[in-house]
């Protein structure tokens, strides 16, 4: 038996894009055992992005069996639970919790009609002023509008609409709830008070009943219930947390709890989030409560994270058979032709708009570019652009948060991206700040684990629950030479968007 399982310990899920992750931890963080499983993207049509909620729920049970075969832990070991998830999901289900269609995810803009009827309706200074955010077809509430107009029996048959770990939390405990921090996804949740603008709701034409309670992000919401223990291999009663957003359990699991403390993160939705304690808004940025108390979190969001992965798919033939003869990583392999070239790639830049972009562009139709590829030019130049593009895009965040008045010193890195010494290297030279690494790159699921250790009192608060859990390993200094080289692409890479943007618009020819 696993020593381990003789401590008591804490699950975290992570119900992300593509996969879900499962970890549990010992008290003082360590990883005692892990397993993550898929689950498929489905494109219905032109800008419709799904994702079938039954396969985020058999993929979580499959996940949570496989670690505790794996680690030989004990489920009674098991003190409490954490469900984070991506943002924006919109998953209408009935009264026994039953999905009445497929969850339209984060990338899913279909709603673009509803979105500028409504704000032609209601004006952005009135929605803005509630919610603290752009009314984009991405968020929730413009989903809920085109369910209604499109598919009325849906909307009218929808007891709740509940976000992805709240469905997750559901399945668990069998009760419907909307965490504080991803309560921002709808519009009619005022992000200064925490609560529902029922006014906002009724002008809209959303029926504020069918919106679940708010609780915070550490409350205990319920316990495993048997159904759930026999699908998972869980015991029953083991306490659930409300859980949160995966950007902001993440910033917890790095250890941001101090105002003006940043995040950065590396992923296929990757971004910064920086911590406030005023809700302080900027119309190209997003703004949602931190998942501790009294905090909140300044955001920009970025889709360019998953580049990389996209680069050694389709051309990383040859590193991925040197991967599978050698044992070398391809990731590695191809960054390490990057390390070879001169900061700026000599003039390649790369937009990293791969599937449009959001903050802070929110352009659907912005599209990945490679600029100035030579016959001097190689496929080093090409992979470190890719690096240098997405850490423009981090910067043209941070960029817009000093518009409003917040300066960041230093980002905490979290994220598949911060293992790569020379990507965080690049991200310090271009946006000329200090970016620490922590010793684990399980922030997000360490995040939510916490949260479930202060609801349940086996940490007295969530400083102690970061002391006790969250290490720096690694400082990278800016090179603040390569900084100036790199401000003078950067203009560039803006400049490249802005001459595009109306040919962007334009569509497939």
């Amino acid at each position: 038996m696993n020593t381990a399982s003789l401590d008591k310990l804490l699950l975290g899920i992570d119900l992300g894009t593509s996969a879900c992750k499962v970890c549990i931890f010992n008290l003082d963080g360590r990883v005692v055992g892990q397993a993550s499983k898929p689950y498929p993207v489905y494109y219905p049509a032109p800008d419709f992005v799904e994702q079938n909620p039954v396969e985020w729920w058999q993929a979580i049970c499959e996940a949570i069996k496989e670690v505790l075969h794996k680690g030989a832990i004990q489920p009674h070991s098991i003190a409490g639970i954490g469900i984070d998830g991506q943002s924006w999901s919109c998953l209408p289900v009935d009264r026994e919790g039953e999905p009445l269609r497929n969850a339209m995810i984060w990338m899913d803009r279909r709603a673009v009609v509803q979105s500028q009827k409504t704000v032609d309706k209601l004006g952005f200074k009135r929605i803005f002023a509630v919610s603290g955010n752009s009314f984009d077809p991405t968020y929730i509430t413009p989903k809920i509008l085109w369910l209604k107009e499109n598919q009325p029996r849906v909307y009218d048959n929808t007891y709740k609409f509940l976000q992805s770990n709240a469905y997750i939390a559901f399945k668990l405990t069998g009760t419907m709830t909307q965490d504080l921090s991803q309560g921002y996804g709808f519009h009619v949740f005022n992000v200064k008070t925490g609560t529902y603008d029922s006014d906002l709701c009724e002008d809209m034409g959303i029926e504020l009943s069918k919106l679940p309670d708010i609780f915070n992000c550490h409350d205990v919401i319920g316990h495993v219930t048997k159904q759930a223990a026999e699908a998972t291999g869980l015991v029953m009663g083991i306490p659930v947390v409300a859980g949160g957003l995966d950007a902001a359990c993440g910033t917890l699991g790095a250890g941001v709890i101090e105002f003006g403390q940043t995040q950065e993160q590396g992923g296929q939705a990757g971004g910064m989030s920086i911590c406030l304690n005023q809700a302080l808004a900027h119309p190209k940025l997003i703004l949602s409560s931190h998942v501790i108390p009294n905090a909140w979190l300044l955001q920009g969001g970025t889709v360019g994270g998953g580049s990389l992965k996209w680069f050694k798919q389709e051309l990383g033939a040859f590193e991925a058979l040197q991967e599978k003869t050698t044992g070398e990583n391809a990731f590695d392999l191809l960054v390490n032709q990057a390390a070879g070239i001169k900061d700026g790639s000599e003039g390649v830049i790369f937009l990293p708009y791969m599937a449009g972009e959001r903050s802070p562009i929110w352009d659907k139709n912005a599209k990945g570019i490679f600029f100035g590829l030579g016959y001097d030019k190689g496929r080093g130049h090409m992979v470190r652009s890719v690096l240098e593009g997405c850490a423009y895009a981090l910067h043209h965040n941070l960029k817009a948060a000093e518009e409003v008045g917040v300066q960041v010193d230093e980002l905490i890195a979290m994220g598949g991206a911060a293992n790569s010494h020379l990507w965080t290297q690049i991200k310090a030279n271009v946006t000329g700040k200090v970016i620490k690494v922590p010793s684990s790159d399980t922030a997000t699921t360490l995040g939510v684990a916490m949260l479930a250790g202060v609801g349940t009192g086996l940490y007295r608060d969530f400083k102690e629950a970061v002391d006790r859990t969250v290490s720096i390993t690694r400082v990278h200094e800016p090179d603040m030479k390569a900084h100036r080289v790199y401000q003078k692409y950067y203009e560039v890479y803006r400049e490249i968007y802005e001459n595009l943007k109306d040919t962007f618009a334009k569509g497939e020819v």
